[in-house]
């Protein structure tokens, strides 16, 4: 039984997983895309888990209800670009550019694609600059930039150096993007989250509560950005 279908007003599709490392049954509901996904271990028999997913009915329906829909990326909508919600149209050139109030492409059919090259070359191009300027001030050179579209991390710092961001930092607003810069370059001083990270982490950025809250709260908005065409 691969899913199972919660009737109501609306009905839910259930993905049902089975897994050997699973010790119990649980059921997680994506912020992201509202996929429902009901989790049991290989003991647990179907009655068990269809009943365990109908005494939670009530808890599911009531988050379910909260997911926002994905914002999709074409012309006349808009798309977040530095914590600011930005307008897409239709422009001249051969590729996607950014002034102060939109951002234009030449080509309605092809808007999230090119969209979305223009923000990552956006974000390398900024990431980059300020990784420069923490690790300046650090002392501490970083071997290389990647950029990479992860959904469980905003960054990361290897024992060699390198430095991986999420391009989509680029859409929020630009405390965040250098709070998570500090944050990575930090750790070529601190491989860890102890005190002492944190305090590397406050010299370089300053009180970097709001930012890491705003990251923890409004972070999911980002990855609900769809550039499909």
């Amino acid at each position: 039984m691969g899913q199972y279908t919660l009737q109501g007003n609306p009905p839910i599709i259930v993905h049902l997983r089975t897994s050997r490392r699973a010790r119990r049954l649980s059921l997680r509901l994506s912020r992201l895309d509202g996929k429902v996904t009901l989790t049991r271990p290989t003991f647990a028999t179907d009655q068990e888990a269809i009943g365990f997913l109908e005494d939670r009915a009530d808890w599911l329906r009531e988050h379910f209800a909260d997911v926002r829909p994905a914002q999709a990326v074409s012309v006349g909508a808009t798309v977040p670009y530095l914590g600011q919600e930005v307008q897409i149209r239709l422009g001249t050139g051969r590729r996607a550019a950014v002034s102060e109030d939109a951002i234009t492409v030449p080509d309605a059919r092809r808007a999230g694609i090119m969209v979305k090259a223009l923000l990552k070359a956006r974000a390398r191009d900024l990431l980059s600059a300020v990784s420069d300027d923490y690790a300046a001030a650090l002392g501490r050179p970083y071997s290389r930039i990647t950029l990479r579209d992860t959904r469980s991390r905003w960054g990361s710092c290897t024992t060699d150096g390198a430095l991986m961001y999420s391009w989509r930092l680029i859409m929020a607003p630009p405390e965040v993007l250098h709070y998570v810069a500090a944050h990575e370059v930090a750790h070529l001083e601190e491989m860890n989250h102890s005190p002492a990270f944190w305090s590397v982490v406050e010299r370089l950025f300053g009180d970097y509560r709001a930012p890491r809250l705003w990251l923890r709260n409004e972070g999911d908005r980002l990855h609900r950005v769809q550039f499909d065409d």
